[in-house]
């Protein structure tokens, strides 16, 4: 990082943070007290928190004096009801903070403000990335999400496996020998769509390898994890009005959409291929009762709308 000259210096910095442990359910000032949660919740996502704190500290480093927000993933997710939050498991890792805490929530509020009012009352949002998730959004809250304790869980992902039976991980634990260290290295870097594939994460990689039977296994498993999660989401919610894909993967990738799409026709869904080919923003067809968007996800505009909102507080 180098040093930016006084006239260019900004009047607050935004850091997006994936998990706050349950400490942090704010989006918040950071301080020195922050710094210590957020320490203390690095397990929750190992992958992402130290390295946003490495980031922090350096941005403190050549900003001190500029204050500095932390922005959470997690906060859009406060609204789940506690039968979609709660694991179920005996009360007390209730209390103790185990819980569904849902992620891409910065995400999630910004397709929100590029639709604007009013919202449709059934809404799925499709984060499709190297991390991915899918949401449902009652009148504007999330109800329901993917993701759980930790972004591990949920659909398949790159290199993160999904949700998995519980037997699968004492079975590797005793079979293997392998320590929770490990066991995380495996479940987060080396699962997912490169763990099937033995290839990539990579869902370009994997489309360019497409004579390859691993390579269209992940890719037909990434769908039918995808696909499995929005059929169920539309039953919490009663319906679906708006069904809309973002990241990396939902918004450029006119064949997992198809894929994924492809058995939804019983909801009412229908996609107009050449508008999918193209990457317009409205893909859906002219019978479909269900409209299917492509909204941008715009994460880092959301951080500077909620850093602007408690600088001016």
């Amino acid at each position: 990082m180098q040093a930016y000259p006084k006239r260019l210096q900004p009047c607050a910095l935004g850091h997006r943070i994936v998990h706050g442990g349950p400490a942090l359910r704010e989006h918040q000032k950071i301080t020195p007290r922050v710094l210590e949660q957020l320490q203390a919740a690095s397990h929750f996502a190992p992958l992402h928190v130290p390295a946003a704190l490495a980031l922090i500290r350096e941005a403190q480093h050549f900003f001190p004096n500029i204050p500095q927000f932390a922005c959470f993933d997690t906060v859009f997710h406060r609204t789940l009801p506690e039968a979609a939050a709660r694991f179920p498991l005996p009360e007390k890792f209730w209390r103790s903070g185990v819980r569904r805490y849902g992620f891409h929530g910065l995400s999630c509020e910004s397709i929100l403000h590029t639709l604007g009012a009013p919202l449709p009352a059934r809404l799925i949002v499709a984060h499709l990335g190297n991390g991915a998730s899918i949401t449902a959004i009652a009148n504007g809250s999330s109800v329901d999400t993917t993701m759980g304790l930790t972004p591990t869980g949920g659909i398949i992902m790159g290199s993160r496996s999904g949700d998995l039976d519980p037997g699968v991980l004492l079975n590797i634990l005793r079979a293997n020998g392998n320590n929770v260290a490990e066991l995380e290295d495996l479940l987060d870097r080396h699962s997912g769509l490169l763990g099937i594939s033995g290839i990539s994460g990579d869902m370009r990689q994997l489309h360019q390898a497409g004579g390859n039977p691993r390579a269209r296994l992940a890719l037909e498993m990434f769908a039918r994890s995808a696909k499995k999660a929005i059929a169920g989401f539309v039953a919490v919610l009663g319906g679906l009005e708006l069904l809309v894909f973002t990241g990396g993967i939902g918004e450029h990738d006119a064949a997992v959409r198809a894929e994924i799409c492809q058995g939804l026709q019983c909801f009412g869904l229908h996609l107009e291929s050449q508008g999918n080919q193209r990457h317009l923003q409205n893909i859906s067809g002219a019978q479909s009762q269900v409209q299917v968007r492509i909204v941008p996800s715009e994460e880092e505009i959301q951080i500077a709308r909620h850093s602007y909102r408690l600088l001016s507080a």
